[in-house]
């Protein structure tokens, strides 16, 4: 189109598209969604004057070529919106159109002039024109509407009333809509909603380390870990997250407690991969072969669980890489490959990738097709270890590509670093991330930390997943709380986000020993295959199948629409949380102190809960079976942790049966 053009329709572009929303960063990056998530599409119109506008939505689903426009309705003032339903995973492509809806200006004007008894006749004309316009524009029914209209608007033999009518019926306002003049249309920038499944939302993660998967004293293997589905699923786990399955290098292979020379027999960290027995592509051989961890990912499907894998974008100076790819790691002036290190920390058995190096490309391409592999046998969750060590643009084309080819597929981002350097990860796609959680302790803290996490603009692109334990970090509150501590945390975890995980089974049998001076783990299953008592009686395994269960029963706790309700002991935290339809409404009160039972009221958002000022309505104890009666914005609770550490207390509002006798729903 010549440049005078573009200017000149660019000079009758009157409306305004501005504030649009869901977005981020101006549309640089996808808001996220879930399947089946009613999404909103909201923006200002602004215009000069006092003329109407018109726009619409123009929506372009994640399958090539299904499109659907849809119109704005008007809210309030010069907002707009429109709804549509994510039917479909992927990403969706939306822009606004806006114009002077001329027509619809000409019928608002007229009328005002026809109820003030004024001369119409220039005005009618003025419409017959207008109409005639879009005519030529039109074909078949509708241009038979908009003719005879206009014949109507020109004829003498009409009052104008009746010439108003004839312009304004049904027919002749919908193929003026239809086929108006929209040469002067504003159209904003694309916007972008990435829509994951189901699963991206709402999970509860189990980790195990596979190698320890096996009888008492013998090497674990993938065939193990699927005699212990039952075990995972019975306690309401829907993700069962394995660390690496790869071969292990020998070189600077780190022993029993992170010791800087393995003895002889040593397993060594699964994260330093890569031996003579293959790379990032392979299964350690004494943990079985592609066929077994085929065979896992289709077994914990039957049980309701989707297998993670992680995915540690690192080698051993073992790894086929190493000699095959050497342009893939930087070197060191002697020309010795650089190992990992965060000074004075030395990480020998590790050796980073250089993402920038001569053969950028041809790394990248590799590394990609990692997860595109492992896809296809089977896993489609990725916990990806350390990705704020690698490059924002790798990621950014790494989940771009893997999604189009699998938009099925989750990333959990276990990125433990800067809260800007967190939040960039997520916008380049990583479905969930690791948090600060585990050093979130007191009640200013809780909520000073769950405020940031589910208001917007973080709450449309970073999805939180709480966990209290992982196998490098064990707090001081897991080491010396006792198991009020655990249970405490894991209540925490699993009320105040819809995704969290756990460590297990050092989490439910309430390992708490750690390194002197560190909150690592002692014996560590990072270096050393342990033997674990899963049935013994002190075992969590039933308070954590209850907690689950319970996420399970109620959708408010299946999203992180958090309000928080004030109380008078800095020792109680309360929250509460309702799903979208309203129908599910839950209230969390947890007792921060370990070892002492607290008191205290909690000031109650009533408006929150969905109650009246003075209604009665019962909250039910999930976790105790407790049931009482409340009235009113104040509530007195007791919580022991000697007992149980907190209340998800279901809200139940009385309803009147056709028997004429109350009940709580």
């Amino acid at each position: 189109m010549p440049e005078t053009l573009v200017a000149h329709l660019r000079l009758r572009q009157r409306v305004l598209v501005d504030a649009v929303a869901p977005q981020i960063d101006g549309g640089r990056h996808p808001v996220k969604r879930v399947l089946s998530d009613r999404v909103t599409v909201s923006c200002d119109l602004i215009c000069d004057g006092h003329d109407l506008l018109a726009g619409e939505l123009q929506l372009d689903a994640p399958s090539i070529g299904v499109s659907e426009r849809m119109p704005l309705a008007r809210q309030e003032d010069d907002r707009y919106a429109a709804t549509f339903v994510a039917s479909e995973v992927g990403v969706w492509a939306f822009a606004i159109e806006a114009w002077v809806d001329e027509v619809a200006t000409w019928r608002l004007t007229t009328q005002k002039r026809l109820e003030a008894g004024q001369e119409l006749d220039l005005a009618l004309r003025e419409g017959a024109r207008l109409l005639g316009d879009i005519a030529t524009r039109a074909s078949g029914v509708a241009r038979g509407d908009l003719e005879e209209a206009v014949r109507q608007l020109l004829s003498p033999s009409l009052s104008p009333s009746q010439r108003f009518a004839a312009a304004s019926t049904l027919g002749v306002i919908t193929a003026a809509d239809i086929h108006a003049d929209r040469s002067s249309a504003t159209r904003s920038r694309v916007f972008r909603v990435a829509v994951d499944p189901a699963l991206a939302r709402f999970s509860a993660w189990y980790e195990m380390f596979p190698r320890s998967a096996g009888a008492p004293g013998s090497h674990g293997t993938l065939r193990d870990c699927i005699a212990r589905l039952p075990y995972v699923a019975a306690m309401g786990f829907d993700v069962l997250y394995l660390p690496p399955i790869h071969p292990i290098g020998r070189a600077f292979r780190k022993g029993r407690d992170n010791a800087t020379r393995a003895d002889p027999g040593e397993p060594g960290s699964p994260w330093a991969i890569g031996a003579v027995e293959g790379g990032h592509l392979a299964v350690h051989p004494d943990l079985g072969t592609l066929d077994d961890l085929r065979a896992l990912a289709v077994e914990a499907r039957r049980h309701g669980i989707e297998l993670a894998l992680d995915i540690a974008l690192q080698a051993s100076q073992d790894h086929p890489y190493v000699t095959q790819h050497p342009a893939w790691f930087k070197h060191r002036a002697d020309g010795s490959i650089q190992c990992a290190e965060n000074p004075p920390k030395k990480y020998e058995d590790v050796v980073p990738f250089d993402f920038a190096g001569d053969d950028a490309e041809g790394l990248w391409r590799a590394l990609i097709e990692i997860f595109h592999f492992w896809y296809e046998q089977g896993v489609h969750v990725f916990r990806v270890d350390n990705p704020h060590t690698k490059p924002l643009p790798f990621w950014e084309r790494c989940l771009s590509e893997v999604k189009a080819a699998h938009p099925e597929a989750i990333f959990l981002a276990e990125a433990f670093t800067r809260p800007k350097l967190m939040y960039a990860l997520a916008k380049c796609g990583f479905s969930q991330s690791y948090t600060y959680f585990a050093w979130r302790h007191s009640r200013a803290e809780l909520t000073a930390y769950i405020k940031e996490l589910t208001t917007p603009p973080v709450s449309e692109f970073f999805r939180p997943n709480f966990w209290p334990n992982t196998p490098d970090i064990l707090t001081e509150d897991l080491q010396f709380g006792g198991r009020a501590a655990f249970i405490q945390r894991l209540l925490l975890a699993a009320t105040l986000s819809s995704n969290y995980g756990i460590y297990g089974p050092p989490f439910e049998l309430m390992e708490h020993a750690a390194r002197p001076g560190t909150e690592e783990y002692a014996s560590s299953e990072k270096y050393e295959v342990r033997t674990w008592d899963r049935e013994q009686a002190s075992s969590l395994r039933d308070v954590v199948a209850l907690v689950n269960a319970t996420r399970r029963a109620h959708p408010a706790l299946q999203d992180n629409r958090v309000t928080l309700h004030d109380t008078d002991n800095d020792q109680l935290l309360a929250f509460s949380k309702r799903s979208g339809d309203g129908r599910s409404v839950v209230l969390v009160v947890i007792n921060l102190d370990y070892h002492h039972a607290q008191t205290g009221h909690v000031a109650l958002d009533l408006p929150a809960l969905g109650v009246g000022a003075d209604e009665t309505f019962q909250v039910h104890d999930a976790l105790t079976d407790e049931r009482y009666r409340w009235r009113g914005p104040r509530a007195h609770v007791q919580i022991d942790p000697g007992v149980m550490p907190g209340s998800i207390f279901v809200v139940r509002r009385k309803v009147r049966s056709e028997l004429d006798f109350d009940y709580f729903l």
